[in-house]
């Protein structure tokens, strides 16, 4: 295994030095992965590598900054949107309007002064947006929203005490960071983190998953005791005990 990891360690700094990754022997890299890692205990119990888990192809090459040029293209994009959004207090509908007057103008003064200047006059292409693209983002929406409305009946039928508490928890949490940031500021960070946690994680997995399977027996550990000494105690988890053994 140590030769295969200085391989494929020498493959990716071959491919950060020349900017291209072969797609086929990233495949047969995850495979190999896939298959000596099995026994290990990965984080989140995950067998498949994370270039894998992530989707593969090129959206897991950008999140794993293995296509260095536009993955720091876009995070540099959407940094430089928040920061007009966000610290300058741009609105939407001014960032807008002031970008197609830039556009426009150049676009203009480019065409009519291409000929005294000895320049080709510019080429706009011309774009069509898919009926399948909006289709699709549709139906993934409606997807979301179908998975989300079940699981709230699922979570507040009662069936579940644990699973309730669990999702109260959770959303309390969610309202307490919401407090502390805007929703741009939220989503921001949310695409900071992606952008840097698979890959931080990728550069540190042995060590990040002995951290995790440490923590998360300790968390089950907790949760035992819990259960045990209070949510055991509750009317409501005694029934449900009684019930069963009957």
């Amino acid at each position: 295994m140590d030769g295969f990891d200085s391989q494929l360690l020498k493959e990716i700094e071959d491919h950060d030095n020349n900017e291209k990754f072969d797609s086929s022997s990233e495949t047969e890299i995850d495979e190999y992965i896939m298959l000596h890692s099995t026994h290990k205990n990965h984080l989140f119990g995950r067998q498949k590598p994370l270039h894998l888990v992530l989707g593969g192809e090129k959206h897991a090459n950008i999140i794993l900054w293995r296509n260095t040029q536009i993955s720091t293209r876009i995070f540099a994009g959407v940094t430089v949107t928040w920061f007009l959004f966000e610290c300058i207090g741009y609105h939407l509908l001014t960032l807008v309007c002031h970008f197609l007057i830039l556009s426009s103008t150049t676009v203009f003064l480019w065409s009519n002064l291409a000929s005294y200047i000895n320049v080709s006059p510019p080429k706009l292409p011309e774009v069509t947006l898919p009926d399948e693209l909006f289709v699709n983002f549709l139906l993934l929406l409606r997807g979301i929203i179908n998975r989300a409305f079940t699981s709230f009946q699922d979570v507040a039928s009662g069936k579940d005490l644990k699973k309730f508490l669990k999702v109260i928890a959770v959303l309390w949490v969610l309202s307490v960071i919401g407090s502390w940031f805007s929703f741009l500021t939220l989503l921001y960070l949310l695409f900071v983190m992606l952008m840097t946690a698979p890959m931080l994680y990728e550069k540190n997995e042995d060590a990040v998953d002995i951290y995790a399977e440490k923590l998360w027996f300790e968390v089950k550990k907790q949760s035992a005791v819990l259960n045990e000494n209070v949510l055991q105690k509750l009317p409501i988890f005694r029934s449900e005990k009684h019930h069963k053994q009957h």
